[in-house]
């Protein structure tokens, strides 16, 4: 689906949740969810907030950014992920399901998509609960931060054996 088609898409159903729930339909709420929807990948507030700044029409506090998610979770339009104490988001209407991986050490998150994990989630039958998505999250160390650990290591072997 082209990104304006998914813009307009999210705005109806936005709309619709606001008219249903009794809640105001702000122009900064519409421009908090165009920002969004023109992320791509995982983001926190602060970027939320830096690139709202950006933006001449609108200007909006934290506190608006902040009520603004919860309406959008709650709107099924945006993702809460909690990696390990840092609160990431993600649009997720039109996104296919993926899994994370978190690097403990430096933080870094990187998406992947395994079929045959998603379709032992999805298959999998649980008592008295209907699936409706769910989110895999794989601790453990990069790549990158095994190579900087391994030269630590072999660094300070070498600093012991003179």
């Amino acid at each position: 689906m082209e990104t304006q088609n998914v813009k307009d898409t999210v705005r109806q159903i936005f709309t619709e949740y606001l008219n249903t729930n009794g809640h105001r339909k702000t122009p900064e709420r519409y421009a908090i969810l165009d920002t969004i929807y023109s992320i791509d990948g995982h983001f926190d507030i602060d970027t939320l907030y830096s690139l709202m700044l950006n933006q001449e029409k609108f200007r909006v506090s934290r506190a608006t950014l902040y009520n603004t998610i919860i309406l959008l979770i709650n709107a099924r339009l945006v993702i809460k992920h909690q990696f390990g104490t840092s609160s990431q988001y993600e649009k997720s209407y039109n996104r296919d399901t993926h899994h994370h991986q978190i690097c403990m050490q430096c933080g870094k998150v990187t998406e992947f998509q395994n079929e045959v994990l998603q379709s032992a989630i999805e298959n999998t039958k649980l008592t008295r609960f209907q699936l409706s998505h769910y989110s895999l999250y794989i601790y453990g160390t990069c790549s990158k931060c095994v190579r900087a650990n391994k030269r630590k290591k072999v660094s300070n072997n070498n600093k012991k054996e003179k």
